[in-house]
């Protein structure tokens, strides 16, 4: 991703979140600052269709809506903070395969987990990707997690057997 994409990211955004968990321009400009080597767009014909946005973190830590990406430096865990395609592209595979890009990367570097906030029942792509729900959080992070103001579900995936 590039700062030139941001125009589009904002755009995809609008159409795939509901009002409630919309991130502002500077949040999305911050996230590419902070995490940029995890920041990933899928392009067709007719520019940007997908995006993601990722940064290396401890497994329990959960991003607070609006929060700042803050790597972790005995990072355990690749989060993955915002999954989304233009709905002119859905169908065509490209959410998950932005995803097994960013594993591959997180896998490479040894990291043992990934995890996620599910939000708007996706709970079931998360599931079927391999990403199962995660309970245990302390109460710092469920404050975090409750952030979202809409029902959030945090799930995490182990990356290597």
């Amino acid at each position: 991703m590039h700062a030139r994409d941001i125009a589009q990211v904002l755009a995809i955004q609008h159409e795939s979140y509901s009002p409630e968990i919309l991130e502002t321009e500077a949040v999305i400009r911050a996230r590419l600052s902070e995490a940029g080597e995890h920041a990933l767009v899928a392009e067709d014909v007719d520019g940007v269709c997908g995006y993601l946005f990722a940064y290396q973190s401890r497994v329990g830590k959960v991003t607070p809506l609006d929060g700042a990406f803050q790597p972790h430096p005995q990072a355990d865990c690749l989060y993955l903070h915002d999954l989304a395609v233009a709905r002119r592209a859905g169908g065509r595979g490209i959410g998950p395969a932005l995803v097994q890009h960013n594993l591959g990367q997180a896998k490479a570097r040894r990291m043992r987990y990934s995890a996620l906030v599910s939000v708007q029942d996706s709970h079931g792509f998360w599931s079927r990707l391999g990403y199962r729900r995660h309970e245990e959080l302390e109460q710092p992070q469920a404050k975090n997690l409750a952030s979202y103001r809409i029902p959030a579900v945090y799930m995490v995936r182990a990356l290597h057997d």
